[in-house]
């Protein structure tokens, strides 16, 4: 992994620990880290892959891609909670994705294959961010996984929120095929998002 990080100009180090590997690079100047480490979601078993790029793209976009058996799974989860007579308050300690849920509407459009729609919802407030986002070529990689590739239930997603862009997915299967892919996925989001969602409007 290491060796691979170099070839690619990233920066690459692992905690005291030994439990957590970290990647660092940058895309047009903006930064990015993409980590490996233990889950922070109950949803995601084994070691969780997840990233971070602060673009300073336009603050008001939010565009969240979700593989659907991982939507429906938080929505089962969110219905059961809110029908249950026991439940009392909302569980502070639920993952901002089930909030998400509830704020966006999910949108289609025509462009991405069918594979992409059937593999993955798109939520959002604005329609035309998402299409501005989800460029074919991205569409395309999220679905062309190199072998052994993640299967439709492995968990995943890509977000721009509050000027950053975001991946978590669940590391499976672990190996460098899913690293580099996974890489080249947040890395072609952010170069779409920078191009298509433009810069923060200076005051």
């Amino acid at each position: 992994m290491s060796e691979w990080a170099a070839t690619q100009g990233f920066g690459f180090s692992i905690d005291g620990s030994g439990h957590e590997v970290a990647l660092q690079g940058n895309i047009n100047g903006k930064p990015w880290r993409m980590q490996i480490g233990r889950p922070t979601r109950n949803y995601i078993l084994g070691e969780e892959l997840r990233a971070r790029a602060e673009l300073a793209v336009r603050d008001e976009v939010a565009v969240l891609v979700m593989n659907k058996p991982l939507k429906e799974a938080l929505e089962k989860k969110a219905y059961s909670m809110f029908t249950d007579p026991l439940q009392t308050q909302i569980d502070p300690s639920l993952p901002e994705e089930m909030r998400w849920l509830a704020m966006f509407e999910e949108v289609g459009w025509e462009g991405p294959s069918q594979e992409f729609w059937e593999r993955y919802s798109v939520l959002t407030d604005r329609r035309e961010n998402a299409m501005a986002w989800i460029e074919p070529q991205l569409a395309m990689m999220m679905t062309d996984w190199p072998e052994p590739a993640p299967s439709v239930e492995v968990p995943f997603m890509i977000l721009i929120l509050r000027g950053k862009a975001y991946l978590r997915m669940e590391y499976s299967p672990a190996g460098m095929p899913t690293l580099r892919h996974a890489s080249l996925i947040f890395q072609t989001c952010c170069d779409s998002a920078l191009v298509n969602l433009g810069p923060e409007p200076r005051g």
